[in-house]
């Protein structure tokens, strides 16, 4: 399981913006948003780029460490 930071959530409306969001990159699954750790937990099924998956979590709002 791969972890990143997640900058900018402040409620639950975030965790699921951000959850959707990785949700929607092939090779993304198990995906876990922590409000409170500002993460993010997903597994790779297959290799995603560090770039498509900052795009993703940008393209919702928030930013990805």
């Amino acid at each position: 399981m791969k972890t990143i930071g997640i900058k900018g959530m402040s409620c639950g409306h975030c965790v699921t913006a951000v959850t959707e969001a990785l949700e929607g990159i092939d090779g993304i699954s198990h995906v876990s948003v922590s409000l409170e750790d500002g993460t993010a937990s997903f597994v790779e099924g297959k290799s995603v780029s560090p770039d498509a998956i900052r795009k993703a979590v940008e393209d919702a709002g928030y930013e990805a460490e």
